[in-house]
């Protein structure tokens, strides 16, 4: 039996950056995926690193997090793009968000402008017209999650890590785990499994919401910055069965990544015509030039949601040496790194640099 400082089983993006960080700190460290590195959810992000400010825990985790993708070991090879987000107000009333918005975000560190009527047309030409403004955040960023995913492995690796790839955890023991060819690895255990978490901590709610992405074939300068309507909050964290929101971003390729859908309750992968309808006509309300363009790809994923919003990190309270860090939804990729480093200061009985309370699997256990 194999004997590990620490077992990190899930090998997306919070799953390898957990890991990374763990053999920063010197830990001989065990990584275990049965598929490919960031093959499920993470292949299914978008990859926006955005600061959400709805919820202050969230936002602490996000602005936390988005500091630390400043020193991302590879940005070129992860596709990082900063190419800014800006926040689109159809009327009026969602400019009357703008203002408390803006408060919030630099409360967490983060500068955003208004933008007028005026200065939106400029920034984005091929958004409708008649939009009330928005505000802008020039210093976010976009990455390509299965590669930086890939980066953050390749790092681990040179540190040292051991990567149990093609093997499944089949069942948690008490000293470790159990794989599904017999073998066994001991040692504390951290299950950074995403949708797949109650398999094996059943205690811990988590379900799936499935989304939808299209990518379009190449149309260099069409869009200059991500862009999101201010009611994707609303959308991403509503209890509606199914909703969509306007989100495009451009990719370093020339292509335009468009989301957003989300849908409760349904587990098939298939792509839903109806959802995708949905989506793709909330996106032409805004800018109406993307009807000529051809899409090359459509794909599903599901995000890891818990009750409340926010992801489990930090020790389950089963006293067997415990670790979680799952339930990201659709934050995972922004909020991975933050992720990582408060997860292993709780490891490690270390002060995190935020406050870890909000985020504790005691509050989800049932």
């Amino acid at each position: 039996m194999s004997r590990f400082d620490l077992i990190v089983v899930g090998g997306g993006m919070v799953g390898v950056a957990c890991a990374d960080a763990a053999c920063a700190e010197g830990l001989k460290v065990a990584l275990i995926e049965p598929g490919p590195i960031g093959g499920g959810a993470t292949a299914a992000a978008m990859g926006h690193l955005v600061a959400l400010d709805e919820d202050p825990a969230e936002l602490a985790l996000a602005a936390y997090s988005l500091a630390l993708w400043e020193d991302f070991p590879d940005p070129r090879a992860a596709e990082f793009s900063r190419c800014g987000t800006i926040w689109v107000a159809r009327d009026d009333a969602e400019m009357a968000r703008v203002p408390p918005k803006i408060a919030r975000l630099a409360a967490a560190g983060i500068h955003a402008e208004a933008l007028d009527a005026k200065q939106l047309s400029e920034l984005e030409p091929q958004l409708v017209s008649g939009l009330a403004g928005g505000l802008r955040v020039a210093g976010e960023a976009v990455v390509y999650p299965p590669r930086a995913a890939r980066c953050l492995l390749e790092r681990a690796r040179a540190r040292g890590l051991t990567l149990f790839g093609g093997r499944r955890v089949d069942a948690l023991r008490d000293d470790g785990v159990r794989l599904d060819d017999g073998g066994r690895l001991s040692g504390p255990v951290l299950l950074a499994t995403g949708c797949a978490l109650p398999a094996l901590l059943p205690r811990l709610a988590v379900r799936p919401r499935k989304g939808q992405l299209v990518i379009t074939d190449r149309h260099p300068g069409l869009v200059h910055h991500q862009l999101l309507e201010l009611g994707y909050a609303d959308s991403a964290h509503g209890n509606a069965s199914s909703s969509v929101a306007f989100n495009v971003q451009p990719r370093p390729t020339g292509q335009l990544l468009i989301g957003s859908s989300r849908e409760e309750g349904v587990i098939d992968p298939a792509v839903s015509a109806p959802m995708l309808q949905r989506m793709l006509a909330r996106t032409l309300d805004y800018l109406p030039a993307l009807a000529s363009l051809g899409a090359i790809r459509v794909w599903t994923g599901f995000r890891p949601a818990t009750p409340d919003g926010r992801p489990y990190l930090g020790a389950v309270p089963d006293g067997r040496d415990r670790w979680v860090a799952a339930g990201h939804e659709g934050l995972g990729i922004t909020t991975a790194l933050g992720s990582a480093r408060l997860l292993m200061d709780l490891f490690l009985g270390r002060e995190p640099a935020i406050d870890p309370t909000p985020y504790s699997p005691a509050r989800g256990m049932s």
